[in-house]
């Protein structure tokens, strides 16, 4: 058996932060356990399995650490040997405790493995149950859901149809996604996607927010907060339903955690309400284990750093190979980086990028370590480099990235999904209405596996014909 120094220090560390006497020792004695705990690699690397139970390496350049996935390969794993670093570790970096508690789910999308069908029922019943109410007590007036949703839609169907989308990891649907149908008659146009797939955009939190505050500000004392809370309820009802699927747990036990609160006390946010910050207020709640599900709305970077790091982690399997899963990871960014920021379909960038490249890539660089920057640039300026290779041709990757069966190729397009929403929230590029290469490349070795079929009644009685929805379903 061989020494693995990244699984053998992960192990020490959980077992260091558990123990009740961690959060009692002074912050001096706790930095200096963690750095007795770091690891340097035989190019000179430095690796500290910190806060958010996850990894980070020191830039080799400018000396700061980076939340990084670690190396696969186990030639570089077993000769990783503990050392201290020369520098200090920085505080963020020493977990506290409860940030290891986090339950992170799945990175899968919804293409492959369908929603299940207690969670779609138990969907359905909230839309029917809260669809009628009146539209004079639940307007959209100029939310997001404005440019989803038909005019007389009431903002309780916004509220569930925001849930869904906001607690989604990557929300990417099989077109025939049933949870998706229940809403077809409500909606204004087709939903963004290609044959397959709807690659639809995640909900930020202000637009639950706002569906929120303007209740509790549309009448005075109790009738506001009856309305809020008749809302905030609603969003706590759907969120726990959704739970139960892996693909949502993280982020619909946080937005419990916020919205739970107000839902039970309903006059809870007035205050907040009337200082214009139900935001900052629900922000508050979360619990310090949950804080890393909503980085996207605190910090678009650190959410970066995330989503990149699982995507290194769906791509574990090409180590088998003798293939590099950061440098892949690296690469297939730039794919979409190339294609979606200089607009040209095969993501063909040659010489010096284009400035749509060039000022995403600036936005990109400070959130990356040296090592995944370097790749990154490589794939991206030259053509001949080996890592261009894993980029899509003709619309499919190369068959040695294949993943060992549907769950992780589900994983896969998810992270890939995930990771482009991040680093467009981050550059202030707006995300492919088609889907992002890479990920669209990964619908082809799903198409076979889906567990869904193409439904033939109106998913509900109270709900039109389908015919007026037939597009949302692909034949």
């Amino acid at each position: 058996m061989h020494w693995d120094g990244f699984t053998a220090i992960e192990r020490d560390v959980r077992a260091m932060v558990a123990d009740p006497r961690w959060a009692a020792l002074p912050a001096t004695a706790r930095a200096q356990a963690m750095a007795q705990r770091s690891l340097v690699t035989p190019d000179g690397s430095f690796w500290l399995f910190g806060t958010h139970a996850r990894w980070y390496r020191q830039d080799r350049v400018d000396g700061r650490w980076h939340l990084s996935a670690p190396p696969a390969l186990l030639a570089v794993r077993s000769a990783a040997r503990p050392l201290p670093p020369a520098t200090g570790i920085p505080p963020l970096l020493i977990p506290a405790g409860p940030d290891f508690a986090v339950e992170r789910g799945t990175t899968q999308a919804f293409v492959g493995p369908d929603v299940p069908e207690d969670i779609t029922e138990r969907i359905r019943d909230l839309v029917v149950a809260h669809r009628r109410l009146r539209r004079g007590d639940f307007p959209l007036h100029g939310s997001v859901f404005r440019d989803v949703f038909a005019a007389d839609v009431t903002g309780t169907v916004a509220a569930v149809w925001g849930t869904i989308m906001w607690c989604a990891y990557a929300p990417a649907f099989d077109g025939n996604e049933v949870l998706l149908s229940l809403f077809g008659e409500f909606l204004a146009r087709p939903l963004p996607g290609d044959d397959w797939v709807r690659w639809l955009p995640p909900v930020p939190l202000d637009a639950l927010v706002t569906l929120y505050a303007e209740r509790m500000l549309a009448q005075p004392g109790e009738g506001g907060a009856r309305l809020a809370g008749l809302l905030a309820g609603l969003i706590a009802e759907t969120a726990s339903v959704l739970r139960t699927d892996p693909r949502f747990r993280l982020r619909a036990d946080t937005l419990l955690a916020m919205v739970g609160p107000a839902a039970a006390q309903p006059w809870l946010d007035r205050p907040a309400a009337l200082a214009g910050a139900v935001r900052q207020a629900w922000l508050a709640r979360r619990p310090p284990h949950l804080a890393v599900a909503t980085l996207s709305e605190t910090s678009p970077g650190e959410d970066f750093r995330h989503r990149l790091y699982d995507l290194v982690e769906a791509l574990g399997h090409v180590a088998a190979t003798g293939a590099d899963p950061r440098a892949v990871a690296a690469s297939l960014l730039a794919a979409d980086v190339a294609a979606v920021s200089s607009g040209a379909a095969t993501g063909a960038v040659t010489g010096t990028a284009t400035s749509g490249v060039t000022s995403v890539v600036t936005m990109l660089y400070p959130w990356m370590d040296d090592e995944m920057r370097r790749s990154f640039y490589v794939a991206l300026t030259d053509p001949a480099h080996p890592l261009r290779g894993c980029w899509p041709v003709s619309g499919e990757l190369p068959a040695a990235l294949t993943p060992p069966g549907r769950d992780a190729t589900a994983a896969l397009l998810g992270a890939a999904y995930a990771t482009g929403l991040a680093w467009c929230r981050l550059a202030g590029t707006a995300p492919p209405p088609r889907g992002f290469p890479v990920s669209s490349a990964a619908v082809a070795w799903l198409m076979h596996q889906r567990d869904d079929t193409v439904p033939e009644l109106p998913v509900t009685g109270e709900f039109h014909d389908q015919s007026e929805s037939g597009w949302l379903f692909h034949r």
